[in-house]
């Protein structure tokens, strides 16, 4: 059988141990990061789901090494890409680390997923109960924009048809243009550099409320963390930007802190974070 899977049809959100044996939701990989939710942009992600044959296939292969010189423009690009397969945990690592993948490839060793959605391939002459080839380009709430049946390697898509694809999809966001980051409640949270082109100015001395706490957590990679404010015993969500100084700024879990608040639809958000250094 081939699925019967369409365009516009709402895409299982089923969950699958990852090559590192850790389960994984399909839903999880599309949703918006915490600054997005606290910006209001709260569209999430497409999706680039590949379901394949397995790591013996040279169809297959091929496919993965072109999505491997993809990858870097999917980061820069903020869209999401997911590999399926029968292939066991073991066997999907030892697969993505040969091709140098960085995204996640899935096991559906049991074939649950593969025959949920109708996809399971009983003609292949090497290794029984694969994946038929389907690639399916999902928008954040998974609902299918598209659908590539790729039994011949001509159907599998080309790069620049997922380009394309994704621009469709990342055109319809509520932040795609300028002007919805060129507003004061953005700008109170993701903080324009040229706010600290002078320093530092005094806590308060813009008329905002003042706080002390410590930093509670900092991630990173996503660059937003979370103070606790002794004032109230509630978590404040702060951007790397609301960190006076130039490029790059992190702050350590635990540092005691002084902040302002800014009150917003999603809650409070801390700005002008400055190191305490009376705390204690």
């Amino acid at each position: 059988m081939t699925t019967s899977l369409r365009a516009g049809d709402v895409f299982p959100d089923f969950e699958l141990p990852d090559h590192l044996k850790k389960p994984r939701r399909l839903s999880g990989y599309t949703k918006p990061s915490p600054l997005d939710e606290k910006l209001g942009f709260d569209d999430g992600y497409p999706l680039i789901l590949v379901f394949g044959r397995g790591f013996f296939c040279p169809r297959d292969q091929e496919q993965m090494r072109q999505l491997v010189r993809f990858q870097s423009e999917l980061a820069v690009n903020y869209c999401k890409l997911v590999t399926v397969s029968a292939d066991p945990p073991m066997v999907g690592a030892a697969f993505r680390a040969g091709l140098g993948a960085g995204w996640p490839f899935l096991s559906d060793e049991r074939r649950e997923v593969i025959r949920r959605i109708d996809i399971l391939d009983e003609t292949e002459g090497e290794y029984a109960h694969t994946a038929q080839p389907y690639t399916f380009v999902l928008m954040p709430d998974l609902t299918i924009h598209k659908v590539y049946d790729g039994w011949f390697f001509v159907g599998r898509p080309t790069l620049e048809e997922l380009r394309q694809d994704l621009r469709r999809i990342m055109e319809t966001r509520k932040d795609y243009r300028y002007e919805a980051w060129n507003k004061p409640e953005v700008k109170s949270i993701r903080i324009p550099q040229q706010e600290w082109a002078d320093g530092a100015p005094p806590a308060g001395a813009n008329g905002l409320p003042v706080s002390r706490g410590e930093v509670r957590s900092f991630d990173v990679e996503a660059g937003v963390g979370k103070l606790s404010d002794h004032a109230t015993g509630e978590d404040v969500f702060f951007s790397f930007t609301a960190i006076p100084g130039e490029g790059y700024r992190t702050l350590k879990p635990g540092t005691p802190v002084r902040f302002e608040i800014v009150k917003g639809k999603t809650g409070p958000t801390a700005r002008n974070v400055q190191r305490d250094e009376k705390s204690g």
